[in-house]
């Protein structure tokens, strides 16, 4: 296990802390098993707590998105959590042409936005 990072299924989201500089090995280890526990559990909202996450160079928020395309037939809606708009800049460049929202240090409304989603559930 990674001490850097942290997946969890919590009631019905999955939630994904990720600490400190992210690689893009971290990255593939975070989607391999993030995507393990959506097909495990079919749910398709995931909770991203990047507060304790520091900025990376700029191609691993592209490994992210590179990642991404290889899921376009799993239905997910992700709520991303930074602490600043460097972090949030690179969760658009990763996570931009997907069902998700940047929010500023506000795990309440994130948890909020992605419980307003009821029915949401991943297709497989």
């Amino acid at each position: 296990m990674n001490p850097l990072l942290w997946i969890e299924p919590v009631g019905d989201l999955i939630i994904v802390r990720v600490r400190g500089v992210p690689s893009a090995d971290l990255l593939r280890e975070c989607h391999e098993r993030t995507m393990v526990l959506v097909k495990d559990t079919g749910q398709g909202r995931i909770l991203y707590d990047c507060l304790e996450m520091e900025v990376p160079p700029i191609e691993v928020p592209i490994v992210q998105w590179s990642l991404d395309k290889e899921i376009q037939n799993i239905r997910l809606r992700r709520a991303i959590v930074v602490p600043n708009s460097r972090l949030a800049y690179l969760a658009r460049i990763a996570f931009g042409e997907s069902d998700c929202r940047i929010f500023y240090n506000d795990m309440t409304n994130a948890i909020q936005w992605l419980s307003g989603a009821k029915n949401l559930s991943a297709v497989i």
